[in-house]
């Protein structure tokens, strides 16, 4: 029960008690005022001569003294209904004391609860407004790389096709990226750099030599998140998505989007995002015709001065136009302070002007 329903109990049995007293008081006045008239009636008894008289006030003085007898019986018994209900009080008492404690104790867990949920909530706040601050960081250092677009820019196409892995044709993929490029409007100034066969170790080195503005990782991809290099033999080196993003975080300065034509990629995208502006990744497999157009047309609409957005939604009609229903797989992933509409990789007006056409 109830700490208020005990404490009721305890009232109530309070309240009994003192009928019962009031009723006993009355009772022991009722038992003395017989006593007195029995006295009374015995003195006066003993003091007449009249024997009539006398029996009389006698029969009175044993009829009072029933009445005495009766009320002290009532009083007696009233005393035990007294002695139940402060026995029964006493019982009262200790349930409210009892629940009290239970109910303190309940407080005490709710509270405890209640603390470790809000520090729980501010654990969690300021680890959202670590990560938006980290994220704040990147874009204003993305947009402050973004007011001074460079006229020229390095696509580094980082190959691996392991032996002992399914071929891949990635011979025609960079042929394909290299042909849309010329053909493009402003084909000077986008710069492709091609590295085979490529190592772990082979990516900051390429990165460090050529300084691009894209990284293209092309070749496999695993379903457990990691990127298939090749080792010193030419077979399967696995590289896990936290590596390509702490790689990413080491040498990001230049770097504006980082492009995994691998399959099930979309993750590592998203990892390298919290480093560079852009990312794009496949969200499952991609067949090699898809990944050969998709990308082909992607740099083609750079070359054409469009912004990222732009270039990623032609990447994926290119797919349509061809008939290859893979335009669901890739996915953009774009920093969220960003707009990938406004995201450009090079500035056509500085383009236009070295190469001495209008925009």
């Amino acid at each position: 029960m109830s700490v208020e329903t005990n404490r009721r109990a305890v009232e109530r049995h309070q309240q009994e008690i003192a009928r019962l007293q009031e009723k006993k008081s009355r009772e022991i006045s009722s038992a003395a005022s017989d006593a007195k008239k029995v006295r009374s009636a015995m003195d006066t008894a003993s003091k007449t001569k009249n024997a009539s008289m006398a029996n009389s006030k006698i029969r009175e003085a044993q009829r009072y003294r029933d009445q005495a007898a009766r009320h002290e019986k009532n009083v007696a018994d009233l005393e035990k209904k007294i002695a139940t209900e402060h026995r029964r009080l006493n019982d009262a008492r200790r349930r409210v004391t009892n629940a009290e404690v239970q109910d303190e104790r309940k407080r005490v867990r709710e509270r405890a609860q209640a603390d470790r949920k809000l520090e729980q909530r501010m654990r969690g706040i300021k680890l959202t407004l670590d990560q938006h601050d980290q994220l704040h960081r990147v874009a204003a250092a993305a947009l402050a790389r973004l007011e001074n677009l460079p006229s020229q820019i390095t696509v580094l196409f980082l190959a691996s096709n392991p032996i002992d892995q399914p071929q891949l044709r990635l011979d025609e993929e960079v042929r394909s990226i290299g042909e849309m490029i010329r053909k493009s409007r402003h084909r000077d100034a986008v710069k492709l750099e091609a590295r085979w066969a490529v190592r772990p170790l082979d990516v900051l080195q390429a990165i460090n030599e050529c300084v691009p503005r894209v990284v293209h990782f092309s070749g496999h991809g695993s379903e457990k998140e990691e990127i298939v290099f090749q080792d010193k033999e030419g077979t399967t080196k696995l590289v896990s998505k936290e590596a390509i993003a702490q790689t990413m975080a080491a040498v990001s300065g230049d770097i504006q989007l980082v492009f995994f034509n691998t399959c099930y990629s979309r993750t590592q995208a998203e990892a390298v995002v919290e480093h560079v502006p852009a990312s794009i990744g496949m969200n499952t497999t991609i067949g090699d015709d898809a990944a050969c157009v998709f990308s082909a047309q992607f740099y083609s609409a750079i070359g054409f001065g469009l912004s990222i957005q732009q270039a990623f939604d032609q990447a994926k009609t290119a797919l349509l136009l061809e008939g290859i229903r893979e335009e669901l797989t890739p996915e953009l992933i774009v920093n969220p302070d960003l707009d990938p509409n406004e995201l450009m990789l090079l500035s056509v007006e500085n383009s236009d002007q070295e190469s001495g056409t209008s925009s």
